[in-house]
Order: structure tokens, then C-alpha cells, then sequence
């Protein structure tokens, strides 16, 4: 699995600790810090991530996106309005396993900014270990397993069929946040190297290389 980290300018103080924190509890994964730390140049709105949320799962670069914002709310809404992403929004510990096991979506927001004391860190190290802690998509609870992943299926068809190509939605986005967001090189580039979408790659070098 590649997981990328990818936050909001907003609480770039946090990049570092929540690379850190899935890293560890992902060990098995391949895990790439795409910012937005404390030291980069620019600074991005949850908006402008989201969209290269969208990219990095669209495109396959990413198999798995943890993000956030100062409350994570805005984040996991805006990462929904992105094609192929179901992002969840995870406070607590118990969140996170519950969005893994029933939702077994492919990115989770947290909430970054809501009492950060040392108890604050304490709940996004047990928050991001629940997340990693048993291979998604099993059901919960037990007992119900089966309806559950039969719901979430059910879920992500409906989903499908609602919502735009990656590459049409791109097209209808203002010009201003569309270069905002290709602006961030390192994310773009991650996604040239490692996606697997010819469309979308198709598009991004067009307007990212030849336009």
C-alpha cells in the first residue's frame, strides 16, 4: 500500500508528527510526506489540498491519503466532492477504526487543530494506530459483517455513478485554484511519477508540462 500525508497549511507545525505517527503504524506501507510542513515556501488552503487529494487517488499515485485541517471537518467535505475519494472524518480512536472496517474508504481526515496539548497528541497517535491497526474492509461488528460490506459496495457504486471523471471535474475548476493547487510541485510530481492513470497523466503533463 502507498499512503500519502498531505495537510493543510494551517497546521503545517503538524506535518511532521503525523508523518511520523503513520509511518509508524503503517510500517508495512510505503508512506510519502507531501507536506504541508512549517518549512514550505507556499501555503495551501484545505481547498487546494483537497483537489490534490483527488489527483493522488484518482491517478492511483496513492493507494491511501491521511490529511486535516485545524477541526478536519472542512477537509473530509471537500475531499468528498473530489471523483474516487471516500474520505472519513476521524476524531477519536473509535472513528477511525469504524471508518476502516465498515466504510474502508481511501482517505481519513483528523482534526488537527483541537486541543493540542500533550493530550491532543497522545489521541492522534491512538486515533492513526486504531486507523492501521487490522486490514480495512473486514465489517464491524462481526455479526454484521457481511451486510455492512454488502452497504459499503452498495455505497461506492452510487458514488461512481454520480459523480464526474477526475479529468472533467478539472476542467470546470476556476483558474486561480486550479494553478494553486498544480503549483504544489512535489505532490504533482509524486503523482507524474507514480500514477497509473494514462488519462489523467495525460492531462496533468499537458497542463503541467506542455501548457
Amino acid at each position: 500500500m502507498k499512503i500519502a500525508v498531505i495537510n493543510a497549511s494551517s497546521q503545517a507545525d503538524k506535518n511532521e508528527l503525523l508523518f511520523n505517527t503513520v509511518s509508524r503504524y503503517a510500517a508495512a506501507a510505503e508512506v510519502v510526506n507531501l507536506g504541508c510542513g512549517k518549512f514550505d515556501a507556499c501555503r495551501y488552503s484545505y481547498i487546494e489540498i483537497s483537489v490534490l487529494v483527488g489527483l493522488l487517488l484518482s491517478s492511483r499515485a496513492a493507494d491511501f491519503v491521511v490529511t486535516g485541517c485545524s477541526s478536519g471537518q472542512g477537509m473530509m467535505l471537500a475531499c468528498n466532492s473530489m471523483p474516487d475519494v471516500i474520505c472519513g472524518y476521524a476524531p477519536t480512536p473509535k472513528d477511525a477504526y469504524l471508518f476502516a472496517q465498515i466504510n474502508n474508504g481511501n482517505a481519513i481526515s483528523l482534526p488537527l487543530g483541537e486541543e493540542y496539548t500533550w493530550a491532543g497528541e497522545d489521541n492522534l497517535e491512538r486515533t492513526v494506530e486504531k486507523l492501521f491497526s487490522e486490514p480495512f474492509g473486514q465489517g464491524y461488528p462481526k455479526s454484521e459483517a457481511q451486510r455492512k460490506l454488502r452497504d459499503t459496495e452498495l455505497l461506492k457504486k452510487i458514488r461512481s455513478r454520480s459523480q464526474p471523471k477526475m479529468t472533467e471535474l478539472l476542467k470546470t475548476l476556476d483558474k486561480p485554484l486550479l494553478e494553486k493547487a498544480l503549483s504544489k510541485r512535489d505532490a504533482v510530481g509524486y503523482i507524474l511519477e507514480n500514477g497509473r492513470s494514462k488519462e489523467l497523466l495525460d492531462w496533468l503533463r499537458m497542463r503541467c508540462i506542455g501548457g
